[in-house]
Formats: structure tokens, C-alpha cells, sequence
């Protein structure tokens, strides 16, 4: 997804003022993006290079997300003493940024997401749910997942699976005719609260529902198996995989999926006891 030019112009000058020309090369290395966009003023390289990305990299919005992520979630100084802006200065300098997404329908999320106004996210979806519940072990790895998504992918898959392993020993302490497993990962956890919520596929004679819930079987297993062979939750052997930030997304976004439907589904249980999904 690429963003509007008018917008781009708007950052590009957001970062020139908030960055030394010695901190810009720094980001446009790190990024590996092209020398010649190093050169000139901080605002042209700034321009120039976000331009380049919003043309050639593979998802623009993500990269260039990233890119604000360090100036919309800035931490203001706590008192005159500390290092850094005060949040007035911050809200400030940030201004222009807000008004240019608000203006092209563009809202930045946390952890450095920006997304169509129109497009309501998996995370976005879970996030809001999540507020008003009180689940602090599932907002954490919510958390987790969201902050590392781009700098610790490992991590990021760790805490996807760990929503889903949190949602359902939540659940298990809430009812007490069943039983915590004796090995608390996923699998066995899943299995307790599949069962209990109505979305046993082997129960279901309607055949798309039957396909429908062994993907969604499925799903938590590839979570479980991802998480122990790629996440940074145990050692490593020889083989090592190399997770990128495009696995992390396709693993976060697959489990808030799964944990948004888990808790509309319990809801929906307690609201109306006598109906299964």
C-alpha cells in the first residue's frame, strides 16, 4: 500500500527537522536504501528517499509506518531535567503528520502501522475489544507483539501464540467443570477449551463449518509448532530458521484473528447459552 505523495512531503520534512543529517544516514543505511538518496539537504534526502521506498519496497505503508513510529510514540520528558521534549512540543511536531493522514483518510496505528481509514486490521480489532476487558495477560502479549513486530520478529511469533495460549487458560479458570492440562502450551489447552465453546469440526455436520473450524485446529497448531521451532521461546539446534517481520505479521494478525473470534464466541455463549457456533 503506498502513500500519497502530499503526505510523503509532509514527513519527509517531520523527520529533517526532527533528525541530524549524521542520525538521517544512519536510518538510510540501516534500511540499506540507495546512497544517492544521501545526498543534498536533510529535507531532499529525507523526500527522495521516502519516495524511492514508497515505489520499490514491498509493503511501503509498514516500512514508512516504522519510519514514525519513533516520533508519534515518543515518550515526553517527565520534568524540565529530562532529556527530551516535552509533550506539547511533541504533540506539536507531530501536528503536521496527523493532519496530512487525517486529510488522504490514512490513521496511524501503534507499533508504527499505518492503515486505509476504511480498514479495520485484525490488531485494530482485537485492540479495541481488549480495552474493554479486563484480560491484562492477553493485553500484554497483545503488546508484546505489536512492539516487536518489526525490530524482533522471533518474539513477535512468540507472543502471537501466547494470546491464544493466554485466552485459553483464562477460560479454563473460568469454568470450573474442566480441567487445566497438565502440560499448559497450546495443543492441549486448545483442545480443553475447542470442545467447550462448540468448535469441535468432528461435532459439526455442516461441511464448510466442519472446513472451516479443522483450519481454525490447524491454525493453532502451526502456532505451537512455529512458536517452539522459530520463536525465541527455546535454544536452538543447528537448523535455525530465519524468521522475517512478513512471518511475525502472518502469525500476529492470524492470532488476533483467531483471539477476536475465541472472545465474540464466549460472549456469545454466555449472552445466549443455548446456542452453539
Amino acid at each position: 500500500m503506498k502513500i500519497p505523495n502530499p503526505v510523503i512531503e509532509v514527513i519527509a520534512g517531520v523527520l529533517s527537522e526532527a533528525h541530524t543529517h549524521k542520525q538521517l544516514d544512519k536510518i538510510f543505511a540501516n534500511l540499506r536504501f540507495p546512497g544517492d538518496s544521501l545526498i543534498g539537504t536533510k529535507h531532499e534526502k529525507c523526500e527522495r528517499w521516502l519516495r524511492y521506498i514508497n515505489l520499490n519496497a514491498d509493503e511501503p505503508s509498514e516500512v514508512i509506518g516504522g519510519l514514525l513510529e519513533s516520533l508519534l510514540e515518543e515518550q515526553p520528558a517527565l520534568d524540565e531535567w529530562s532529556p527530551g521534549l516535552k509533550a506539547e512540543l511533541i504533540a506539536r511536531r507531530n501536528a503536521p503528520i496527523v493532519a496530512a493522514l487525517t486529510k488522504y483518510h490514512f490513521k496511524y496505528e501503534t507499533g508504527g502501522h499505518i492503515y486505509p481509514e476504511a480498514y479495520s486490521s485484525p490488531s485494530h480489532t482485537l485492540e479495541e475489544i481488549l480495552r474493554k476487558l479486563d484480560l491484562p495477560a492477553m493485553n500484554a502479549e497483545f503488546a508484546r507483539a505489536e512492539k516487536n513486530l518489526n525490530t524482533d520478529p522471533a518474539s513477535a511469533v512468540l507472543a502471537a501464540c501466547d494470546i491464544i495460549e493466554s485466552f485459553c487458560t483464562i477460560y479454563i479458570e473460568d469454568h470450573p467443570h474442566l480441567t487445566m492440562p497438565a502440560e499448559q502450551t497450546v495443543q492441549p489447552l486448545w483442545k480443553q477449551v475447542q470442545i467447550d465453546l462448540g468448535l469441535d469440526p468432528a461435532k459439526k455436520e455442516d461441511q464448510d463449518i466442519k472446513r472451516i473450524l479443522g483450519g481454525v485446529a490447524t491454525l493453532v497448531d502451526g502456532l505451537g509448532a512455529l512458536r517452539t521451532h522459530a520463536s525465541s521461546a527455546h535454544g536452538k539446534g543447528r537448523k535455525v530458521y530465519r524468521v522475517e517481520p512478513r512471518h511475525a505479521r502472518l502469525a500476529v494478525n492470524a492470532a488476533h484473528t483467531l483471539a477476536v473470534f475465541l472472545l465474540e464466541t464466549w460472549e456469545g455463549k454466555r449472552v445466549q447459552p443455548q446456542q452453539r457456533p
